[in-house]
């Protein structure tokens, strides 16, 4: 689960990590108020949606009158805010946080995620912060500062000290660091989150080391024990398709192709987007009904995919285990009664009861293209694009 800059910036001071003076507000009027109450003479605007490079965008400006911040407010809010992050469609921006200029002496970045390689949760740090980390990253590999974590142990004050000497951090700033490599980890490991960015970690013209700008991200699963962090979730930065599969217990990822899947099994749904890929196509989709699909299941998949214009065509690919295939292929024909399906349909069956499922498919009366193997499916998706 993603929640926004100021939710994080929140949770980063609960946890002893210094951030910038700011409100959040959906109002333009109410953004001027704000700047007065803040204080200062120079203040920064900036569009809080699930994504990052909003500065690139337009989506982060700095104003230097309380006035001047509430017209940028109302430039704004109501924006369609389209970054490398939020793909070509963008996101409309519906709330802006407020928050004191400040004078920046040194930009660095410091993060927390789940090394999947390892095993186990690592920091990351780099004296180079900013928005060309990921360049960084990229080209100089050697510039980024890793600590990894045994979660048994937990984050030990002598890699907060490796962290900070590596980064060539002395003098009055090192027990800032060092403590905010801490209670990072301390967020990251108490909150089951899968992702903390501070970026950029800032230090100030007085020395003052604040979080300028910060991400996290939940483990969905894991929200059963922080009920009140499902407080913190925006439907509204949500896709409205992924909303409503959610409802139906199917797990759908919505993506830019124009091929749209159904399958039962999240490895068979990689294999078949290779699949699609490999036929010279794009999935559109990512739905796997999962092995107690029901018709009324089906039916809202084939809602759900139809409801993307982009698609032309549905591969549905199979594999009868927990899940039948003569039952499933009961409920794809339901379910295609039930929707008008406007676009060609593929289906791959195999497995337990296969030779019944064609038959139920292939005496249904719909319009079906059966594939019998993966080779197959892959040719009738390619004559699908024809």
């Amino acid at each position: 689960m993603k929640i926004h800059e100021y939710q994080a910036k929140e949770i980063l001071s609960r946890f002893s990590i210094p951030v910038p003076k700011g409100r959040v507000t959906d109002n333009a009027q109410e953004a001027g108020k704000i700047a007065e109450q803040i204080g200062g003479t120079r203040w920064v605007v900036k569009a809080q949606i699930h994504a990052g490079g909003r500065g690139k965008g337009g989506g982060v400006r700095t104003a230097e009158t309380p006035q001047a911040v509430a017209e940028t407010a109302g430039r704004i809010l109501g924006m369609n805010l389209v970054t490398p992050q939020t793909g070509p469609r963008g996101t409309v921006v519906r709330k802006v946080l407020v928050e004191e200029a400040l004078s920046v002496k040194q930009e660095f970045y410091v993060g927390a995620i789940v090394d999947r390689s390892r095993q186990s949760p690592v920091l990351i740090a780099s004296s180079e912060g900013g928005m060309g980390i990921e360049e960084l990253a990229a080209k100089c590999p050697d510039r980024i500062v890793r600590e990894w974590v045994d979660v048994g142990l937990g984050f030990q004050a002598f890699q907060a000290r490796n962290m900070v000497f590596q980064m060539g951090i002395g003098g009055n700033l090192v027990r800032g660091f060092s403590g905010v490599f801490s209670q990072l980890y301390r967020l990251f490991d108490t909150l089951d989150c899968t992702l903390v960015e501070i970026n950029p970690l800032v230090v100030t013209e007085g020395d003052a080391l604040l979080a300028l700008d910060a991400k996290i991200d939940f483990d969905s699963n894991a929200l059963y024990r922080h009920k009140d962090l499902k407080d913190l979730a925006d439907t509204g930065e949500e896709d409205p398709l992924e909303r409503q599969a959610a409802e139906f217990r199917l797990n759908y990822i919505r993506l830019d192709g124009d091929v749209g899947i159904m399958v039962n099994g999240a490895g068979l749904a990689m294999a078949t987007m290779d699949l699609i890929k490999q036929a010279g196509a794009a999935p559109a989709n990512f739905l796997d009904v999962g092995g107690g699909a029901t018709t009324e299941m089906v039916t809202k998949g084939f809602e759900i995919i139809l409801a993307d214009r982009n698609v032309r065509g549905i591969l549905i690919n199979i594999f009868g285990g927990i899940l039948r295939c003569d039952v499933f292929a009961n409920g794809v024909v339901e379910a295609a009664r039930r929707v008008k399906i406007r676009v060609p349909v593929v289906v791959r069956l195999d497995g337990t009861n296969v030779q019944e499922g064609r038959r139920i498919l292939a005496e249904s009366g719909l319009d079906f293209v059966v594939a019998h193997s993966m080779a197959d499916a892959t040719e009738k998706v390619r004559r699908m694009g024809a």
